[in-house]
């Protein structure tokens, strides 16, 4: 019999032993065809779910609780969840790891079958299962991030000058790089201040050093992103070509081939090891609508890992916080999509979970997603950005910015709470570990952010004080630290645009590098557009330029807060903003060099630590 011949049957037991009813069993060792019970689990957390929706609507059961014996549950697309049909309100659904178990909901597919070449290099043909696929952009070595063949294989290369048209070619010095007998998926990393393109190359003319893309570095609009814009001589590396692999744990797929080819030291053999690519464009997807929200679903001590985002056909040219130029589409910025994602959701939860190699963004509550949270978890090894709130400004209703016509909609009441995230912006370093844009009452807090290419948290997403719906969201006590450590103009905290009643309280922040870019990074830079913010008790040191900086802000309060300076740098840098509209209260101000500076320091970070519950998550 087949699962849907035999599911009424396992209805039917539900809902006759009411004893059973609230709770389905899922085991990797089960079977779809047993009846979900803690003896004859399920096999897969699909058919638990169909079983889990029936229950909720049938009317019987407000709650339902699926329980994930540990083990690894595969999937080839993303698990979805739509509307209840069902007019109550209550119901509530529950994915919860069993105690002691940690299951993981995987979008990967093992490769073995490895063979080594005359070259030393190891080969494995791409299984039948994935025939047709061709875009890998990642693989991961026994849970740990592999590194695409490139060159060079650390730091960066520069550009000698831009070409005649600024934005699709550039000279190089000769004998830069060795360049590659076939072109075909070579791809360019072009770094520019905040952040960066990914990009195939379409030539490169080896007498005259010239190398050619496919399209447009950088993004078409605004206008400043010309390839000479940025540094003075702008960094780049080259990736995805066999003659780049040269360095242990390198790798890259052949197209043409349909293999992948990998360098391992001599005395590792990958029959040892468990080598994966992500097959699945997402793990989660709630999709509800605007008058039919979906509700009350929680995940509780769940791992997901592996995820799937193959960049544009003609390249990746990023924007801001891995917002990008859609192309060939003119529709406005695309950003990078999430494993995890909403759209219309209300009450959807994650509390203990980790979250870690993926290749998009980790999480993202979008449109009119609304106290929604992420409570407990970790955010390790995320491509793209770490945690998505709400959207930016592109989205049309009646013809008009929704957030014009509709400002209804806005993101509301979300929390991210306690939780650590690092190795955010793993492919696209323009990534945030947080990134909050037109949204209200979202709350920030407690949570442990660190070692990143670019910016720690950032709110808002409107370049002017022109009104949207963002309002009254507070960054809190958050442990930000070891950030900006490849791109600039960015910092701990970057807020932007009108958002009354926002507040920054209590963050601690340390270890903000200098970077090449015009644009000095910084503890906390608020940008253009901002008003009515509250910076209060923040500790900042450590920073290699300013605590805090102002860039075309209005009317903002500063209140007691700790600025340690580093040498010849002010606590506050203003940018075309008006030194008298920021006021200034009870500050404590200390510069390197002053005796008294170690001490006070050591003395102000035991105060944080007292005062605040330590951060992090699992």
């Amino acid at each position: 019999m087949t699962f849907k011949q035999i599911f009424p049957i396992f209805l039917f037991v539900f809902l006759t032993f009411s004893i059973t009813a609230q709770e389905i069993y899922v085991a990797p060792a089960g079977s779809d065809s047993n009846e979900g019970t803690k003896k004859l689990p399920l096999k897969t957390i699909s058919a638990a779910q169909k079983m889990a929706v029936a229950l909720l609507e049938s009317g019987r059961e407000t709650e339902v609780i699926v329980w994930l014996d540990g083990g690894t549950y595969t999937i080839a697309e993303p698990l979805e969840f739509t509307p209840l049909n069902s007019e109550r309100q209550d119901l509530r659904l529950v994915f919860k790891a069993q105690k002691g178990e940690s299951p993981v909901i995987s979008g990967g597919a093992e490769i073995n079958g490895w063979i080594k070449n005359e070259d030393g290099l190891w080969e494995a043909s791409l299984p039948d299962a994935l025939k047709g696929m061709d875009n890998f952009r990642e693989l991961f070595i026994s849970g740990t991030r592999a590194i695409r063949a490139r060159f060079p294989n650390e730091g960066f290369l520069h550009v000698k000058k831009a070409g005649e048209d600024r934005r699709t070619n550039f000279f190089f010095e000769k004998e830069d790089f060795p360049i590659p007998a076939n072109l075909e998926g070579l791809e360019l990393v072009f770094l520019h201040d905040w952040s960066i393109s990914r990009i195939e190359v379409k030539e490169i003319d080896a007498t005259n050093s010239q190398l050619f893309t496919v399209d447009s570095i950088g993004a078409k609009a605004p206008a400043f992103f010309a390839i000479d814009n940025w540094e003075p001589n702008p960094r780049y590396f080259l990736e995805n070509a066999p003659e780049f692999l040269d360095a242990d744990y390198e790798w890259i797929f052949l197209k043409g081939q349909q293999k992948f080819l990998l360098k391992l030291p001599e005395s590792i053999n990958p029959s040892d090891l468990n080598l994966v690519v992500p097959i699945s464009e997402g793990l989660i997807s709630i999709i509800g609508k605007e008058d039919q929200q979906v509700k009350n679903i929680h995940f509780e001590g769940i791992v997901f890992q592996f995820s799937k985002w193959g960049i544009p056909q003609k390249g990746y040219c990023g924007v801001q916080a891995c917002h990008f130029d859609p192309r060939p589409s003119t529709k406005g910025w695309a950003v990078v999509p999430a494993a995890i994602s909403s759209v219309w959701a209300e009450n959807v939860s994650f509390t203990r979970c980790s979250f870690k190699n993926l290749g998009g963004s980790g999480i993202w509550f979008g449109t009119g997603s609304k106290n929604c949270k992420v409570i407990d978890s970790e955010l390790v090894d995320i491509s793209g950005n770490g945690i998505m709130i709400g959207e930016g400004q592109d989205r049309i209703v009646n013809g008009e910015p929704w957030w014009k016509s509709a400002p209804h909609q806005v993101a509301s009441g979300n929390t991210i709470e306690n939780c650590t995230i690092t190795q955010v912006g793993a492919q696209f370093y323009g990534a945030m570990g947080i990134w909050a844009g037109l949204t209200a009452e979202t709350s920030i807090k407690k949570n442990h952010l660190f070692s990143f290419p670019y910016t720690g948290i950032s709110v808002g997403w409107m370049w002017s004080p022109v009104p949207t719906p963002a309002r009254q969201n507070t960054i809190e006590g958050n442990h930000i630290h070891d950030i900006m450590n490849i791109l600039s103009d960015g910092g701990g905290i970057y807020m932007l645009g009108l958002q009354p009643g926002s507040k920054i309280l209590y963050n601690r922040i340390h270890d903000v590098e200098v970077n090449a870019g015009k644009a000095e990074s910084n503890g906390m830079f608020l940008d253009e557009g901002i008003t009515d913010v509250l910076v209060e008790g923040n500790l900042v040191y450590s920073i290699a330029k300013s605590p805090l900086r102002f860039h075309r802000a209005t009317v903002n309060t500063v209140k007691e807060n700790y600025f340690f300076c580093t040498d010849g740098n002010p606590p506050i840098r203003y940018n075309t903003t008006k030194e008298e509209d920021i006021q200034k209260v009870d500050n404590k101000v200390f510069s390197e060099g002053e005796p008294n500076y170690q001490k006070e320091l050591k003395k102000q970070i035991t105060r944080w630590e007292k005062k605040s519950i330590k951060p992090g998550g699992r």
